[in-house]
């Protein structure tokens, strides 16, 4: 009995937990009530009325052509359902006008994702067009690999339109790439070139001709070059003024949008000029951005940000500002270099960090080594010496200067030139000494040089018996 008991239990259960999922998954979006098509058709000043249902909370999304101050929009919210559990909204559009055409939306409030709609005409004959011609045609965008739109919404979905491009050739839907549709209007598909130029949608009522016009537009997006007036880092003295100049190249008909970021962006301290200089094949942007009293707080990053629709780029430059002028020069590998003579080239470069630059001038010897020999060149900072000779050795000095500010530092070193060692007699052909006495006295010279001076060691190789290799002794 028991076992039987259970089963029933078991069965009810299931029965009440499936009711539950009923419900539940009947309201998982909620429900127009009143309304059974997806479509509504009304005459002017009629009143539309709708009825939406669900479990939470719900809101409405009206048309663009419906104001949220119309007086004649109304919303009465109730408890519904047979445990007053349920939510239930009543719109009453009343009078409902042809710009009030449009898909009507029911959503939940916390969940807008679950919504139902149903899309109304309200027919007008006097405006067969959703919205009312203006004094200048609208602008369409062609944008590659989407569809281009001409959104002549008419209010009556009977109403038939043609497409003109101007002066007057018609172009026909063939519901394939040029399709015709009431709630949107003509959709290209694959659009070219060709849709380039003034276009009209056109119907006739009642002998009275309604138009809607439109001009296309393709916008290019391709930026060709973003580059700073200053290449590298850029240095100035505090209080000095910092002038950067932004220029974008991009194709005709380019839209660009320039933006700036820097360090001191949030007090406003920077002015920016903006200005475009079209030419036969391209377009130049400039914007320049200018602070007139640099303070230590102006240094860091400077940005400049460029758009063109999705395409971006940009370019930075570090700027450093100094609180006055300076020179600091040290050696860079102390105070005595070595060079090689028959070197290529050998380089003189102390470490030297001055601002603003400063003049250089190298000496040798207390004369200056330009006037000196043709192959001391001054490079930078640095003094190049060319096919390295002996007579290269010497004391180096590099002054420099910025005689704007008074400022003066002298740095001075000593170049020792290596020079090969070489024995003297090796140049000279040596005679043959001919036969010797035996316990003669004899004498034998060798005469060397080089840098630094070298050591001399003799080495002497004994006659060999007849008839054996001589060997060192």
């Amino acid at each position: 009995m028991f076992e039987i008991f259970l089963v029933m239990l078991c069965g009810l259960s299931s029965r009440v937990l499936a009711k539950d999922a009923v419900s539940k998954g009947k309201f998982s979006s909620p429900v127009l009530e009143n309304v059974r098509e997806r479509q509504l058709v009304l005459e002017k000043n009629q009143t539309l009325q709708l009825d939406c249902r669900g479990r939470w909370d719900i809101e409405w999304v009206f048309p663009s052509g419906v104001p949220k101050s119309y007086p004649g929009a109304q919303l009465e919210r109730s408890s519904c359902g047979k445990r007053a559990n349920q939510f239930c909204s009543r719109l009453t559009l009343s009078p409902a006008l042809a710009q009030h055409t449009g898909a009507y939306r029911c959503r939940y409030a916390h969940k807008p994702h679950r919504n139902t709609s149903v899309y109304v005409f309200v027919a007008d004959s006097q405006r067969p067009f959703v919205k009312v011609q203006r004094e200048s045609p609208a602008v369409v965008y062609m944008k590659e690999g989407e569809n281009l739109v001409f959104p002549c919404k008419v209010t009556n979905p009977h109403t038939k339109v043609s497409l003109i491009k101007f002066p007057n050739s018609q172009i026909e839907p063939d519901q394939r790439n040029i399709v015709w549709n009431s709630r949107q209007g003509f959709v290209i598909r694959n659009s070219t070139l060709s849709y380039i130029g003034l276009f009209s949608c056109k119907t006739v009522i009642d002998g009275t001709t309604y138009t809607n016009t439109f001009l296309t537009h393709r916008p290019v997006n391709k930026i060709n070059d973003v580059y700073l007036n200053s290449t590298g880092a850029v240095q100035e003295l505090q209080g000095h003024m910092l002038a950067l100049n932004c220029t974008v190249t991009a194709e005709l008909n380019s839209r660009v949008s320039i933006d700036w970021s820097y360090p001191a962006r949030a007090n406003n301290s920077a002015s920016i000029i903006k200005r475009i200089m079209p030419s036969r094949n391209r377009m130049a942007f400039y914007s320049v951005l200018t602070i007139r009293k640099l303070s230590k707080a102006d240094g860091g990053v400077y940005t400049c940000h460029v758009e063109s629709g999705p395409a971006k780029r940009q370019a930075n430059t570090t700027v450093t500002v100094h609180e006055k002028p300076f020179i600091k020069i040290k050696h860079r590998d102390g105070p005595v270099v070595t060079a090689h003579a028959g070197q290529k080239s050998f380089r003189l470069s102390p470490k030297l960090r001055a601002f603003p630059e400063p003049e250089v001038i190298w000496l040798k010897d207390g004369k200056v080594a330009a006037e000196q020999c043709s192959r001391y060149r001054v490079d930078g900072y640095s003094l190049l010496i060319r096919d390295v000779a002996e007579e290269d050795a010497g004391v180096y000095t590099i002054l420099t200067g910025i005689q704007q500010f008074k400022l003066f530092q002298n740095l001075t070193l000593s170049l020792v030139v290596h020079v090969r060692p070489q024995i003297g007699e090796k140049a000279v052909a040596m005679r043959d000494p001919g036969t010797i006495p035996r316990a003669s006295r004899q004498a034998l010279l060798c005469t060397s040089y080089g840098v630094p001076p070298p050591r001399l060691r003799w080495s002497w190789y004994p006659c060999p018996p007849r008839g054996r290799p001589a060997r060192l002794a």
